[in-house]
């Protein structure tokens, strides 16, 4: 059973969970195909089955797991068509995003997101899939909040999530991590110099992994 994250006091326990349960996902620690009871998860985090149901079933309407009557809830595994699909989504409102994010970043802003795409090449030389994950997520949606728009950035959390690591394992296996880490620099200076049709040419390019 893997180390679940600590539940912050402050937070309401089924976001807490929810949140937590995610982070397992997204990271392997949960495995795909897997069955998860409430009863076992919660005895885990210290807690009763209650709120680790209701947050399982957040997450059920996330796609990130199925319903298993009697047992509990399975870890959705991630096919090559779900793949396929989700990158068609992500291609079809990033780029448009990081155009229109590219006119409305403040300057101020700019060394931030600069130094959160430095810590993400970082953690594709050290090799680290789960950092550089979590990493690209926060630098994707903090882009994508400089468009205005809360449902896109909402769309694309959930689209994050649930490509997990499966869309970055090919990469590092062809050595291709590095490239792709690169691009996040690459946006920031595109977005620094104004140009926003050269960033959104970019992202569509980085979302497509050539």
């Amino acid at each position: 059973m893997p180390a679940f994250a600590a539940i912050p006091k402050q937070e309401g326990l089924r976001v807490s969970v929810a949140r937590a349960l995610r982070e397992a996902i997204v990271s392997g620690e949960m495995e795909p195909g897997t069955v998860y009871s409430a009863p076992s998860l919660g005895q885990r985090f210290g807690i009763s089955a209650t709120p680790v149901r209701e947050a399982l079933l957040d997450l059920l309407g996330e796609g990130l797991v199925s319903a298993v009557p009697n047992k509990g809830f399975r870890v959705a595994e991630v096919s090559e068509q779900d793949l396929d699909e989700i990158t068609d989504l992500r291609l079809l409102v990033e780029p448009p995003a990081a155009r229109r994010a590219t006119a409305s970043i403040p300057r101020h802003d700019l060394p931030a997101l600069r130094e959160l795409a430095r810590e993400i090449a970082g953690r594709a030389s050290a090799g680290d899939l789960i950092a550089y994950h979590q990493g690209d997520r926060r630098f994707h949606l903090r882009l994508a909040g400089y468009a205005g728009n809360q449902r896109l950035v909402d769309l694309i959390s959930r689209l994050c999530d649930q490509t997990r690591l499966a869309v970055l394992t090919p990469l590092a296996e062809r050595d291709a991590l590095a490239a792709a880490a690169a691009q996040h620099l690459d946006l920031v200076d595109l977005i620094e110099a104004g140009d926003g049709a050269a960033a959104e040419a970019l992202m569509r390019r980085h979302l497509a992994h050539p």
